[in-house]
């Protein structure tokens, strides 16, 4: 780890909330469209479709930090942005009609996806090795405990007969304050492994991506799949406990709270587990007991049981995502801009597929199908992680034999 500096604290807290922020807009979601169709006397499975303007934002977002983050300051661009994304955060709470309503939401989801690459990328410059991993595990604590408040926050506010944006209005004073850090302090603008005097060879985006290993595209593959399993179990799970087991909307909502609490205390764990046992085992580990645990999640209705069950879930994550995404720049020797954005791009590909795919399910065959398809996403990252595991131990061997002749 580098020598901790004032700057280097305050753009670490600053990708902190940027994680912070994508969860404050991601979670309540299932909390947030009964009360959003009621009002828009619209479909619920058409309003939670219509949130595909969000996550389809946020993969724009994405793809295009792929070209953004080498052409820009990255600490101007993070400036602008949050925001923009808190401009059009409040401008929800004037909205009255899904003309406003959804591109304002296509916005601030564009604007994320851009911060969320530029967040993950001055965590892998800033950090090495298993200290990136750590950190960036960390940061997905900060999504959890987004989850944890604004989940809790969605649930008094609407409770309470307060308007449906509310809880995002919280997301837009955190926009703020990454601005704010922005404005402040200088980001970093090469990795601490790179020396002043390296001279490796600049390539360009489309020399770059022909470069990349396998074990680099089934980390992508992977993390569509884990953001898909997840958003199909938690934007759906509070709407089935209401309708099959007739349980009360704060108790499903509740549900989804403990999930985000037993994530959090697994990524606090796993920040220090991660040192012991390395990425590369504990994303085979992740993967297999968060598939695990997600089974019994659709096997009851019982809310003296399933609140426990969640919390389980969540803590058998074991800080998934960004185990894979960290494991992801350990499959080349530097971690550029694209590759970074390219592993996120895969996670935000499944939430932007999510509500659009989800919905379709659930008209199809019901609410309890798509609880089994979020479970069989988890145990297709079994077989990807393991083989990305294997191709790494190749490539790694190929290279120490070609070293020796």
């Amino acid at each position: 780890m580098v020598k901790p500096s004032g700057s280097q604290v305050a753009v670490t807290g600053a990708a902190f909330l940027a994680y912070f922020a994508m969860s404050g807009m991601l979670a309540p979601i299932g909390l947030i469209s009964p009360v959003l169709a009621e009002q828009l006397q619209l479909p619920l499975t058409e309003v939670t479709a219509s949130f595909s303007w969000l996550t389809v934002g946020i993969l724009v977002g994405s793809g295009l930090a792929l070209v953004v983050l080498t052409a820009f300051p990255l600490r101007w661009l993070m400036l602008a942005v949050y925001v923009l994304a808190a401009a059009a955060i409040g401008s929800l709470w004037l909205a009255d009609s899904t003309a406003l309503i959804w591109p304002a939401l296509g916005v601030v989801g564009v604007s994320f996806g851009v911060g969320l690459a530029g967040a993950a990328l001055s965590i892998s410059r800033l950090y090495r090795a298993e200290s990136r991993a750590s950190m960036l595990v960390v940061t997905d604590a900060c999504f959890s405990i987004a989850g944890t408040i604004i989940a809790w926050c969605a649930v008094q506010l609407i409770a309470g007969g307060a308007h449906w944006s509310a809880t995002y209005q919280i997301v837009a004073a955190v926009c703020l304050a990454i601005a704010i850090i922005a404005v402040l302090v200088r980001f970093p603008h090469r990795s601490v492994d790179e020396e002043p005097s390296d001279t490796l060879p600049e390539l360009s985006l489309l020399e770059d991506v022909r470069s990349w290993p396998m074990a680099l595209w089934l980390c992508i593959i992977s993390l569509f799949l884990y953001t898909l399993g997840q958003y199909a179990m938690l934007w759906w799970l509070p709407s089935f406990l209401t309708e099959f087991y007739t349980v009360a909307p704060e108790l499903a909502g509740s549900v989804v709270g403990r999930f985000w609490t037993g994530m959090l205390i697994a990524q606090l764990f796993v920040a220090w587990w991660v040192y012991r046992v390395g990425v590369a085992n504990l994303v085979l580990i992740g993967s297999i007991t968060t598939a695990l645990a997600s089974l019994p999640l659709w096997h009851t209705g019982n809310m003296s049981v399933l609140p426990w069950l969640a919390l389980l879930w969540g803590f058998a994550n074991l800080g998934l995502l960004k185990m894979v995404l960290s494991f992801g720049t350990q499959t080349v020797r530097e971690p550029s801009p694209a590759v970074v954005s390219a592993l996120l791009f895969g996670a935000t590909s499944g939430t932007a597929l999510s509500p659009w795919l989800t919905s379709n399910i659930v008209e199809m065959t019901g609410m309890l199908s798509v609880l089994q398809f979020s479970s069989f996403c988890y145990f297709s990252l079994i077989l990807l992680l393991f083989s990305a595991r294997r191709l790494m131990r190749t490539d790694d061997t190929l290279t120490s034999e070609g070293s020796t002749l």
